[in-house]
């Protein structure tokens, strides 16, 4: 992820790693360097400074960002480049290891520090060490000028910061604080902001978005929000990502239903059905539970996409929890799913509990699960054909010669596309109406 810009204050090379709620932050930070002047380039060797947001939610990601790290700090030698400024989770949870192993990082800014970017590049350059690390309360500073990295046309709304669920297997309260929501008319300024450049599709993220709310007015508010956020004009879909499932209530299901412009689609992470995993896990549904919550969004939006995400080999699961885990996704069926293999984290308690799975068995678990939904994907995309979708077109695949376009069905990056043979000259950013005519594995394809 990289812009272009034309002012001389220097050029720098920003890597942006992880999740999207992280893009926001390093949005955020590209926006504070271009309004000061600063260039950017997309070359590593051209820049005088690289700025690194990192990520290290589980050990891949500390790994991808560790490694990136290293790689920019090598342009200081074969490049221009005499600065390196490190940001992001990494930087939260292993300042101190990263001072004493990569001598050529010159600053380092906390997950709370991202308004001291300027500051931070400019000490750097001035060949001083900087470090801000802000207590993890409040939120940065709203308001500010912000880069689009994303086309342009869709844009990612960040309405809370941290979180308070706890669970057992993750580091993000120690690394993001406690659950802090973004006021509502600082959301809704930015919304508008961004319909006025041209974003047609907002996508609510936070480490949890159905809480939102909660700490600023007393009550769950993620409902209020949409409707106010369905008033703006230009702005065509909303999509809600990360919600807690037994924070779904009928409230936020009646907004969904009354709002046209909010996507039927939910994003509700269960990472497991057993009962005895999502205890340990400090999961606060039970699988019968879960089963009812599912149903009951269903029968109140019959075309509703349900996308989840599951935790393979978590510390103490057996063979028969993984058999009842399969059952129950062959029987929910959710729309989209993705896995991960457990990740023990330093520092959560998950990390210490006994009978840890072998890394071979939780990449076979993910394995059996990701066929599993190969064979249900498969099978609802050939169920598709016929299905006249209204379609976001995200651009032109060059190679093929044709469009590349998303449904409601489907969230940028994460999930699958429907490809468009036609004449018409479309843009990026159109809408258009398509019919279903064939599926290509995880993909649709279809025509004007």
């Amino acid at each position: 992820m990289r812009t272009m810009q034309t002012k001389n204050k220097g050029k720098i090379f920003f890597v942006s790693l992880g999740c999207d709620k992280n893009l926001v932050d390093s949005e955020f930070m590209l926006g504070a360097l271009g309004e000061a002047g600063y260039s950017f380039t997309y070359e590593e060797r051209e820049a005088d400074a690289i700025v690194v947001n990192t990520c290290c939610f589980i050990n891949d990601s500390k790994e991808e960002s560790v490694n990136t790290i290293l790689e920019m700090a090598s342009y200081k030698e074969t490049g221009k480049c005499r600065a390196l400024i490190v940001a992001g989770c990494l930087a939260e949870r292993y300042r101190d290891e990263i001072v004493r192993e990569i001598p050529q990082v010159d600053a380092l800014l906390g997950t709370n520090s991202q308004e001291e970017i300027l500051r931070a590049v400019d000490e750097a350059l001035g060949g001083r060490r900087y470090e801000d690390y802000k207590p993890l309360e409040g939120l940065p500073g709203a308001g500010r000028k912000r880069a689009l990295t994303t086309g342009g046309h869709y844009a990612y709304l960040k309405i809370a910061e941290g979180c308070d669920k706890n669970c057992t297997y993750c580091i993000i309260p120690k690394l993001r604080g406690r659950y802090r929501s973004v006021p509502m008319e600082e959301l809704l300024a930015q919304a508008r902001e961004l319909a006025e450049r041209g974003v047609k599709e907002l996508i609510l993220v936070a480490q949890e978005t159905t809480l939102y709310g909660v700490d600023l007015y007393g009550e769950k508010s993620l409902h209020r929000l949409l409707d106010e956020l369905n008033g703006i004009p230009g702005i065509v879909w909303i999509r809600i990502l990360y919600c807690y499932p037994e924070e779904i209530d009928d409230k936020l299901l009646a907004s969904i239903k009354r709002n046209g412009k909010v996507c039927h689609y939910l994003d509700l992470p269960i990472q497991h059905v057993n009962d005895d995993i999502l205890r340990r896990m400090g999961r606060r549904m039970t699988k019968e539970e879960l089963e009812r919550r599912i149903a009951h969004i269903r029968e109140e939006i019959p075309d509703i996409t349900l996308r989840t995400t599951i935790i393979s080999g978590f510390p103490g699961e057996t063979q028969q929890m993984h058999e009842e885990l399969m059952r129950f996704l062959n029987e929910a069926e959710f729309d989209r799913l993705g896995v991960f293999a457990y990740s023990p984290e330093e520092g959560t308690a998950a990390a210490a509990f006994p009978d840890q799975v072998t890394e071979e068995q939780k990449q076979a678990w993910k394995d059996e699960i990701m066929e599993l939904q190969e064979e249900i994907i498969f099978d609802q995309n050939e169920e598709m054909k016929g299905r006249k979708l209204l379609t976001f077109i995200e651009g032109k695949a060059e190679d093929e010669g044709v469009y590349v376009g998303r449904t409601y069905r489907d969230a940028p990056d994460v999930d699958g596309y429907l490809f468009l043979d036609t004449p018409e000259a479309l843009m990026t950013g159109d809408f258009v109406r398509a019919k279903v005519t064939g599926a290509y594995g995880y993909d649709l394809i279809g025509e004007i």
